[in-house]
């Protein structure tokens, strides 16, 4: 499958866990961010209690000979799967010591059809910020568009600040439970927003960790659209907007505390870029949240420059969520947005 041939989603996915066999996926090109992904998602899979799935994917070559003696003694298409599969064995070495379910495979086809085909029946999937081409060498390109964008589960670039986080560990795969560092996630009171946010509610919940709402507010002059009735020069109307957002925010936490009564949830709005916004808070979290759809700054364009903003300037991973099926939804506050 071409990434042109990739199917748009034009409502919420299905995302019932128990229908999903592969867990975490993981696409791995034998690269040191391939690496990198590998060890998130196989901290993810054990505090997620399910099973990773290792990828690589390949392509055949194409067959011309112009001459008998130009025909290889062994076939190229053989040569290329065990190729494939000398790929995985590292993963298998990096996991030698992994206690979790483990499955890895190989398929023939576009790296990133691949994914998003297999995301139907994944839980999360999981991608380093670049590799040597395949899965992972075009991730800042068309595959971060493709993949993300067009996944039925929640998608994790991981970059490679993320080394940080894997070296001097006494168990190398154990999840790591850091209270200081939340998990952060864009809100624009969209419905699409919110599943988002309930993502980001389970990563902090299963982390032990803050959850913070954030919120950008595009500077005045920027777009009016966030200062309904506000004049350009109008201060004092300014700051009622942000009192009325930031209550709104406090109604966010409410909803969300309904359905995650232990966490820990904090909010935020802020002036600025959804870009720089998102990767200033990311300075601070574990994990930075966004949805690939919504309305207002932060989702209805983060496929496009957002995303791409977010996962070059993000000081850590960042989980993209699409439009999935959550009955939780069904009782979400008003939006005054």
């Amino acid at each position: 499958m071409r990434n042109s041939e990739i199917p748009t989603q034009s409502s919420a996915i299905p995302f019932r866990l128990s229908d999903r066999p592969l867990g975490v996926v993981v696409g791995f090109d034998g690269s040191e961010q391939a690496k990198l992904a590998l060890h998130y998602g196989a901290r993810a899979a054990q505090r997620r209690n399910a099973p990773l799935t290792v990828v690589h994917a390949y392509k055949l070559p194409s067959h011309i000979y112009t001459t008998l003696p130009a025909i290889p003694e062994v076939p190229e298409d053989a040569v290329t799967r065990q190729a494939a599969e000398k790929t995985l064995d590292q993963a298998r070495d990096y996991l030698d010591e992994y206690p979790g379910e483990v499955t890895y495979r190989t398929d023939h086809g576009d790296a990133a059809g691949i994914l998003v085909t297999l995301s139907e029946s994944a839980h999360l999937i999981v991608l380093g910020g670049r590799g040597r081409g395949g899965f992972l060498g075009r991730i800042l390109g068309s595959v971060s568009s493709a993949v993300p964008g067009h996944a039925k589960a929640p998608t994790v670039v991981v970059p490679k600040s993320y080394a940080a986080a894997v070296a001097d560990a006494d168990d190398p795969f154990a999840p790591v439970k850091d209270e200081e560092a939340p998990v952060v996630v864009g809100l624009d009171g969209s419905s699409q927003s919110r599943v988002a946010a309930l993502q980001a509610a389970e990563a902090a919940d299963s982390r032990s960790t803050r959850l913070h709402l954030l919120l950008t507010l595009p500077p005045l002059g920027d777009t009016l659209e966030w200062y309904p009735g506000v004049g350009p020069s109008d201060n004092s109307a300014v700051r009622r907007r942000v009192d009325e957002l930031k209550a709104h925010m406090e109604r966010e936490a409410e909803w969300l505390g309904g359905h995650y009564p232990n966490l820990r949830i904090t909010t935020g709005v802020e002036s600025g870029t959804p870009v720089g916004t998102l990767a200033l808070a990311s300075e601070k979290a574990q994990l930075t949240v966004v949805g690939t759809r919504g309305r207002g700054a932060v989702a209805s364009a983060l496929m496009g420059s957002t995303s791409r903003g977010v996962l070059l300037s993000a000081h850590g991973p960042v989980m993209v969520v699409p439009d999935l099926e959550d009955e939780r939804v069904a009782d979400q506050p008003t939006s005054t947005v």
